[in-house]
């Protein structure tokens, strides 16, 4: 899979689940609050996560994947 690809299918889910907020912010206020919980467990923290991920994703993976140094004890 290639990074453009990656890339693309990262930005259709930061869409596709940051569309359903805008249904939050706009609807009705007693038909939103039934939903209320999907919202603060699902859909905010997959934007938040997506995002970062698209922002910084770059920089979390070259920490990640550095070899710890070595520490010689003398």
């Amino acid at each position: 899979m290639t990074a453009a690809v990656k890339r693309s299918i990262l930005r259709w889910v930061h869409i596709i689940f940051a569309l359903p907020i805008l249904g939050y912010v706009y609807g009705p206020p007693e038909e939103v609050l039934q939903y209320r919980d999907y919202f603060r467990f699902l859909y905010v923290p997959v934007v938040v996560a997506t995002g970062f991920w698209m922002w910084k994703g770059d920089a979390v993976r070259r920490l990640i994947s550095q070899k710890p140094t070595s520490v010689s004890n003398k």
